[in-house]
């Protein structure tokens, strides 16, 4: 059965109000959850970006679902310091967490003031992390010099196993690629062929472990608010796919965005009826492990209550299934 997860926005969200609705998810019948890991927002409109990794502590503390998040180590985040975190919060709360990691977005890394790498030279030094870190919470102690340098390092506080370690993949290229490393993989989409290929990809080179998949939704009233509100949060998704890695300020991603009904709609489900978004998120969890949704409003409460009476109810019907939690 299908694990049904929440997705906390923490580029949309104050802290604080995250963790009540991380609480209020758990209540409303979500097995479990997830949160991304920024410096800065995409969109000014959206206009918060809070420390993933102090609040993740706090919901695992205060909630009793298990829940990951997606991070980039190698240029913000040393990977020893990555290393140390995921170490701590796998040791805390053990079996609850996990993190995916990823190449990274300039508009999170260019605060360091190093160069900001092309593709090829990020997923290299993704890969050096990787490495890095897991032998790190292996208990070793670590030297690198490549595309990270490392001197030297251990991790003294660790789990007494670690925890899963995912590939975050927006393309099959970069499944596949992940597959040797990846105890798992994680995507975004809202079309489940495209989905599919990529977890394909991750499969046919090899890739062991779970599949999960990010769907971002708008549930509104009226789909004339649906609408307003993927426009007003979640336009930066309509900038071109090719520059999405490379800007730098959400001014940015707000210049090139071209947030038309019809390609707000290729990156979010825009919907007032809970039936409809119901069969779509259906469709998109056939053969997937665990889906993650993301209302891509602001106000994180209403859309939470009816998950909890109509939402989820409906998608474990047409699931054939119970609750995992």
């Amino acid at each position: 059965m299908t694990i049904i997860g929440y997705h906390a926005s923490h580029e949309q969200v104050p802290p604080g109000r995250l963790l009540a609705d991380v609480r209020l998810a758990e209540t409303a019948g979500f097995d479990a959850a997830m949160c991304s890991d920024h410096l800065a927002p995409w969109t000014r409109n959206q206009g918060e970006s809070g420390f993933a990794w102090s609040w993740i502590g706090a919901a695992l503390a205060t909630t009793r679902i298990p829940i990951g998040l997606v991070t980039a180590p190698g240029q913000r985040y040393h990977p020893a310091i990555t290393a140390q975190a995921i170490a701590t919060v796998a040791e805390m709360f053990p079996g609850r967490f996990w993190a995916a990691l990823g190449s990274g977005e300039a508009v999170n890394e260019h605060v360091t003031g190093d160069p900001w790498p092309d593709k090829a030279s990020r997923d290299q030094r993704l890969r050096e992390c990787v490495e890095v870190i897991r032998d790190l919470l292996a208990g070793e102690r670590v030297s690198v010099d490549g595309h990270v340098r490392v001197h030297d390092a251990r991790v003294w506080s660790r789990p007494s196993s670690p925890p899963p370690l995912l590939a975050a993949a927006v393309s099959p290229h970069t499944a596949s690629s992940a597959a040797e490393w990846a105890d798992g993989v994680i995507t975004v989409g809202t079309d489940a062929a495209a989905s599919g290929e990529t977890f394909d990809a991750y499969r046919r080179a090899g890739g062991a472990g779970r599949t999960a998949l990010q769907v971002h939704v708008s549930l509104e009233d009226t789909m004339e608010q649906a609408m307003r509100t993927a426009r007003e949060q979640w336009s930066h998704a309509t900038a071109p796919a090719e520059l999405m890695w490379d800007l730098e300020q959400p001014e940015d991603f707000e210049a090139r965005a071209d947030p038309t009904d019809e390609k707000l709609r290729q990156a979010v489900i825009v919907t007032s009826s809970t039936q409809e978004l119901a069969e779509r998120v259906a469709e998109l969890s056939r053969g997937v492990d665990e889906i993650y949704l993301h209302h891509v409003g602001r106000a994180q409460s209403p859309f939470l209550h009816r998950c909890g009476a109509e939402l989820i109810p409906a998608i474990r019907a047409l699931l054939g299934g119970e609750s995992q939690s």
